[in-house]
């Protein structure tokens, strides 16, 4: 595999270990049918309980029920599930950076031991509940509201969300919700077990990009959850930002994973196709793009671990993870659209992954932050001025 200035060479045994096991799940788990879930759109269900028997779910929390290893570790687990597919790592980076993340950070004790244990060996699934049909990039706009029950024993719920991955399997959705019953309606995080009155969570069809991932919408109508569902230690847009942070971090890692895998397919295109006589991986031009494609995710692995080691020693600051996010997701959608040239014809058919990659990459371009928003909170960063209005 693509490693041109030897980053693998200082990996620990541990970090071997998990990018060898993650390497070997997709190779024997994933790339045998995921063309197939692709072209049918739908998600290989049955390796949700594998993955979690292997650890796949939010390894770097420091839980009883998780592996506790480093950010480096988990950026390699993260690259090489998207190698396989996007809607693979979306999976394991939802439950984990996005589920179990915010309970373990902001939970009570008793929400981590109900839901930690069983989503982390995948016997639950939980979704993240943020974006709206109305508010995407400005979530702190959202209208999904809760408002303390008549009984003062619990909240209503009431609002939608959408473009929710898991949502229509999923056992508990992390609602984010308005609290207009304080001062001021701050942010909350709600756990709402997906089996309550007044949940709905409807599947999405049509989609032209991550099709082998389960997505869907929230819907809430006077849903009643207890107090104790509420997470305690959060309030305000700090708790879904610093959640998206997390996921972001692991998403610069996936998208090397999946650039990667393009350029190895088109590596081995150029060198086994033969026309006007031989290999067409003589020719100067395919050289060029591989070149190209090859120092671009040079780059890009480069920006990553560097972020796994800011983030290793508490660090990293969310505006360095939207440069990693931006930079490593561009350089992946660049990478796919250059390998399916190399491939021709055969590079738009299911049995080679670029264009399944290329057209995964334009949902990872757009979720978790457009790549305008990232741009925008780099220029902010730099410049002290802020122009999101």
């Amino acid at each position: 595999m693509l490693d041109y200035v030897d980053l693998e060479a200082d990996l620990s045994e541990e970090e071997r270990l998990i990018r060898d096991t993650a390497r070997e799940f997709v190779d024997e788990e994933v790339r045998p049918d995921i063309g197939d879930h692709f072209e049918a759109g739908t998600f290989p269900e049955g390796l949700i309980t594998e993955m979690g028997e292997l650890g796949f779910y939010a390894p770097n929390l420091d839980h009883e029920s998780t592996a506790n290893v480093g950010e480096r570790a988990y950026g390699l687990l993260m690259q090489e599930l998207e190698a396989g597919d996007s809607g693979v790592r979306s999976m394991a980076s939802v439950q984990g950076a996005l589920v179990m993340y915010p309970i373990h950070a902001f939970g009570s004790e008793a929400q981590r031991e109900r839901w930690l244990p069983d989503l982390a060996d995948g016997s639950a699934v939980g979704c993240f509940g943020l974006t709206e049909p109305d508010h995407g990039s400005n979530p702190s706009a959202m209208e999904t509201r809760a408002e303390r029950a008549d009984d003062g024993g619990g909240y209503v719920l009431n609002g939608s969300k959408t473009w929710i991955t898991n949502a229509p399997i999923a056992d508990v959705a992390l609602v984010w919700a308005k609290d207009r019953s304080a001062e001021g309606s701050p942010v909350r995080g709600f756990l709402v077990e997906t089996d309550r009155d007044g949940i709905e969570t409807n599947h999405i069809d049509g989609k032209l990009s991550m099709r082998a991932s389960i997505t869907g919408e929230i819907s809430l109508a006077d849903c009643y959850v207890p107090a104790e569902n509420v997470l305690p230690d959060v309030s305000g847009m700090k708790g879904p930002l610093s959640c998206l942070t997390q996921a972001r971090f692991g998403i610069a890692w996936g998208a090397v994973g999946a650039a990667r895998d393009c350029f190895e397919a088109a590596r081995e295109y150029a060198t086994d196709r033969e026309q006007f006589g031989g290999p067409i991986a003589r020719f100067q031009l395919q050289q060029e793009k591989l070149a190209d494609m090859a120092t671009d995710i040079t780059t890009a692995q480069s920006l990553a671990y560097r972020l796994a080691d800011l983030k290793e020693r508490g660090d990293l600051r969310p505006q360095q993870v939207s440069m990693a996010k931006r930079n490593n997701v561009r350089t992946c959608r660049e990478v796919a659209r250059t390998a399916r040239e190399m491939l021709g014809g055969n590079g738009i058919t299911t049995d080679y992954s670029p264009m399944r990659h290329l057209a995964n990459v334009e949902t990872v371009y757009t979720y978790e932050g457009t790549d305008d928003i990232h741009t925008l909170i780099l220029g902010e960063d730099l410049t002290g001025i802020a122009a999101f209005e």
